[in-house]
């Protein structure tokens, strides 16, 4: 599944031109994502390489994230995936509400690249131990640039300031696991 992010009309960022994600699920307890920024990317503040670690605070900065919740439900997860190998991840059982660090979780594996034109980060996640079920997905991106500006793209946006958390955010239908 590959959807098109698009940038909140009220937080600019020119540098960053498009974000497109790919979404497959190679397996039912397993994700896969790439973002694809395409822009400036020197105008851009891009954490460098790091060891991966479970960090809080990415959003601060340019990150990517993924929104899951099981379809019809209250609670949901957070993933966020820094382009520095960093990453992420919360469960809330209900909006904004009894925030938690996801608990046992493999760590993802994240690959960023990034050239003049384009930034990709690609992400594989396991979901060993969540729910079972169909899954409402939401995807963005804070960009942040040089001058410290940040923007907010979104699969969808809520009327008013920026909020991935909101239930419109949820827009796309979890893809089903792939059959060999």
């Amino acid at each position: 599944m590959r959807a098109e992010l698009t940038p909140h009309p009220d937080w600019p960022c020119p540098a960053a031109e498009r974000i497109a994600v790919e979404v497959a699920r190679p397996a039912h307890d397993a994700l896969s994502f790439r973002y694809e920024l395409a822009g400036r990317i020197a105008d851009l503040r891009v954490p460098p390489e790091r060891p991966p670690a479970r960090t809080d605070g990415l959003w601060q900065t340019t990150c990517f994230e993924a929104f899951l919740r099981p379809a019809g439900g209250e609670g949901y997860f957070e993933f966020n995936f820094a382009p520095s190998g960093e990453w992420a991840a919360y469960a809330f059982s209900g909006y904004r509400e009894g925030m938690q660090p996801l608990e046992p979780l493999t760590a993802p594996s994240i690959v960023a690249t990034a050239g003049p034109e384009r930034l990709t980060v690609e992400v594989t996640l396991s979901l060993s131990g969540l729910a079972e079920g169909r899954w409402r997905l939401g995807l963005s991106a804070v960009i942040e640039g040089i001058d410290g500006a940040k923007a907010y793209w979104a699969v969808a946006h809520p009327p008013g300031k920026p909020d991935f958390h909101h239930p419109d955010c949820f827009a796309l239908d979890l893809p089903e696991a792939q059959t060999p």
